[in-house]
């Protein structure tokens, strides 16, 4: 029997709860490689999306089977053949193809029916729909190659997918499609997840592939994981890639990430099965484990409302505790909000600062500047600053300055010099507090 400390899993699910709020009623399109399943995978991955649905996500999975058919193959004594990263599709191919769908979808259901005790899935009942949501059309013949049966999506029946997601079902997708005339067609797993991802605007489309996801640097298999990408990026990216015919391409997925964030899809994801947990992570964690696509930074700097009283006040509050900064009364801040810049991340606020002009004096002080410890050593106090600054400048003023006793270094770096406190304008040197002996840092304004 494992143990749960209280004074770590507290606070972990309090963090978690913005996100659980955030995504309730929302749409994930998941989409799950051959590769997961054949790697023995296919029960934990099971359990966590059913956590997701249990929290109120709308949830579509299409699964793969490129493992499973080449084996399948195999065992006829044929070959796999693929062209452009696709499969060529030959009657033998087809057979095969739907033979391992069937037997896939038979152990997917099976994995979605598990309930044992003292387990994830205990309590868990997951209603799991399959269909004909799928029109397909032939690739057709290509630079001289004659794909047979293998084909592309025509059209989604998002309708009949949205009714079922609504009256909680989870649907499951396999790559197949049939033609108007009933003609089967052997679909990738990347398109359908893609196509129906746009066709319902899902909130997020996540492949969960045998890639962690886009590295920081392509020809360095040791570099960092890019988690996040502008879509702007990411095509600018892609156009220096070559065409890809393999999964571990870096353009396989991403290519298909860029179709869906500009077909509506708020947010497309490469993360790594091999990871355990990497769905939940990718979700419910600030910066994830995989790659994000987004049509723009998620990271909102914006000026703050009356809405944002209560985040502030988390957000300042263990600083003032600890005596980081001055204590703010919530009628303060309500009285001041509008003073205040914030930096936020899916709906949390993860930073901010205010600032207090005093136009007699041609200057600001910038006050509360705080960056949450999750996030510290990323940039978003300067990206605060600099908006700060920009505040200050269209307000007339030349220069602004800030008031410390812990982060002296800080400012030095980023342009502050200190003052003698006489700087200060009267109306603020009247409120200082001689007993905290702040020391004053003051910025001019180019």
């Amino acid at each position: 029997m494992s143990l749960v400390f209280p004074h770590t899993f507290v606070p972990w699910f309090r963090s978690v709860a913005p996100y659980i709020h955030a995504y309730h009623d929302k749409t994930f399109v998941v989409a799950m490689a051959g590769e997961l399943i054949a790697a023995g995978k296919l029960n934990v991955f099971v359990q966590d999306l059913a956590i997701l649905q249990a929290m109120g996500i709308k949830l579509v999975l299409v699964h793969g089977f490129r493992p499973q058919v080449n084996e399948q193959l195999k065992a006829k004594g044929q070959t796999s053949r693929f062209a452009r990263g696709l499969r060529i599709t030959d009657e033998v191919a087809l057979d095969c193809a739907q033979e391992a769908a069937g037997q896939l979808r038979f152990e997917i259901e099976a994995a979605f029916s598990q309930g044992l005790p003292n387990t994830p899935m205990a309590n868990a009942t997951v209603r799991v729909v399959s269909g004909n949501f799928l029109t397909a059309r032939p690739v057709g013949i290509v630079d001289g190659v004659d794909y047979m049966h293998t084909g592309l999506v025509r059209r989604v029946d998002a309708a009949g997918l949205r009714r079922a997601i609504d009256g909680d079902a989870l649907v499951l997708l396999s790559p197949f499609g049939f033609s108007p005339t009933g003609e089967a067609f052997n679909l990738t797993m990347e398109d359908v997840a893609t196509a129906t991802a746009i066709a319902l605007q899902a909130d997020k489309l996540l492949f969960v592939t045998e890639v962690p996801g886009v590295r920081e640097k392509l020809d360095d298999p040791e570099s960092p994981i890019d988690t996040e990408l502008a879509l702007v990026d990411a095509k600018r990216l892609l156009a220096t890639l070559p065409e890809p015919t393999q999964p571990t391409d870096t353009a396989f997925y991403l290519q298909h990430c860029v179709k869906a964030c500009e077909g509506g899809v708020e947010r497309s994801h490469i993360l790594p099965f091999a990871v355990d947990g990497a769905i939940l992570q990718e979700i419910f964690t600030h910066d994830g484990i995989g790659t994000m696509v987004v049509d723009e930074k998620l990271e909102s700097l914006r000026e703050a409302t009356s809405d944002d009283v209560g985040g502030v006040l988390a957000l300042i509050e263990p600083f003032e505790r600890d005596g980081t900064l001055v204590k703010r009364g919530r009628t303060e801040i309500e009285r001041d909000i509008a003073n205040y810049t914030l930096i936020e991340h899916d709906g949390v606020i993860f930073g901010c600062a205010a600032l207090y002009p005093y136009p007699e004096a041609r200057t600001g002080e910038m006050a509360a500047l705080t960056v949450s410890p999750q996030v510290q050593g990323q940039g978003d106090g300067e990206r605060i600053l600099k908006r700060v600054e920009q505040r200050a400048r269209s307000m007339g003023l030349e220069s602004i300055f800030v008031l410390t006793t812990r982060t002296m270094h800080w400012f030095v770096k980023r342009g502050f010099v200190q003052v003698d406190p006489d700087f200060l304008p009267e109306a603020r040197k009247r409120k200082y507090n001689w007993d905290r002996r702040s020391q004053v840092f003051v910025k001019k304004l180019a």
